[in-house]
């Protein structure tokens, strides 16, 4: 039987910041942000509240649309390039939250395609038996290593959490396929610098993302047997408009196929996907048996696919 997504949770801080807000504390303007990358506002974290306590409160919605208690979880997989500390994990705070006591648990960091890899991860540890359940979260406080100085980049990120229950499926149903990628060379052009800031070169992640992006959803699509005119729904990286609107027109999909929430997120790295998949099921946009492609890319750099028949 195919591993799928039993369950889904979001967490979303309460402090909106708008382009208008930026406008006072940066040289831009909401429309310069707005038709560049399709954000209007973002959501930050309270000072004292860190990454962990997002992805607890996601997790633990995650579990109850599951259906599933803490205990039958057997791993914990949390995405994150901002742990609250280096050790522990983030997903050993949130088993001890949780009270998850039987679980694993282990961090992995691959920016914003951490939750692709992390629900590829939990595909073949449930596939091969070894548990029956895995948690995957995705989640990031970027506010504490953005440059609130450097306008290239503090217009883009926000922070967030979101998290997907894996289990087994009925057949037919579930993660069909995926891929995963890596080009270490780029690394320069995504990074965190010396200062403990992200650092983004804009020209060459944007010529990068519209690239490899289409290149993925198209090459996951053809690893799950299936062609372009099968998918339902694309659920791209939520990082900028002109880049998710590229991997939309690659498929050739119409434009209510596509999952569009930055305008209210922003970039939430490893916790995009997740948290638009969520928001796009509570409006009943997707359905039972439609084919849903997840894409993302992020620093390192790296990319990664998945292709879903959706439905337990």
């Amino acid at each position: 039987m195919n591993a799928g997504i039993l369950g889904l949770g979001k967490y979303i801080p309460e402090k909106v910041v708008t382009n208008f807000d930026l406008e006072k504390i940066l040289d831009t303007n909401d429309e310069w942000i707005r038709t560049r990358t399709g954000i209007e506002e973002r959501r930050i974290a309270r000072e004292d509240e860190d990454t962990s306590d997002m992805a607890y409160k996601a997790a633990k919605k995650a579990l109850e649309n599951a259906g599933i208690s803490p205990e039958q979880i057997g791993l914990i997989l949390v995405a994150t390039v901002t742990p609250d500390r280096a050790f522990p994990s983030v997903a050993c705070q949130i088993q001890e939250k949780l009270g998850a006591v039987n679980a694993a648990a282990m961090d992995l960091s691959a920016a914003c395609s951490g939750f692709i890899y992390a629900l590829a991860t939990a595909k073949l540890f449930v596939e091969s038996n070894n548990y029956d359940y895995v948690l995957v979260v995705g989640a990031e406080k970027l506010s504490k290593i953005t440059d609130w100085k450097d306008r290239n980049t503090a217009v883009l990120f926000g922070d967030g959490a979101s998290a997907a229950v894996v289990g087994k499926v009925s057949e037919g149903r579930g993660i069909l396929a995926f891929e995963l990628g890596a080009d270490g060379s780029g690394g320069k052009y995504l990074h965190m610098n010396d200062e403990n800031f992200i650092y983004m070169n804009g020209r060459e992640v944007f010529k990068f993302a519209v690239r490899q992006m289409g290149a993925t959803a198209l090459s996951v699509i053809e690893k799950a047997g299936l062609s372009k005119e099968d998918v339902d729904f694309l659920v791209p990286h939520q990082a900028n408009i002109r880049i998710m609107e590229a991997a939309r027109e690659r498929l050739e999909l119409s434009e209510d196929k596509l999952s569009k929430r930055i305008h209210k997120y922003g970039n939430t790295s490893s916790s995009s996907i997740g948290i638009a998949l969520k928001d796009e099921l509570d409006e009943g946009k997707i359905k039972d048996d439609d084919i849903v492609v997840l894409v993302g890319f992020g620093g390192g750099l790296t990319w990664g696919g998945a292709v879903i028949r959706w439905g337990k």
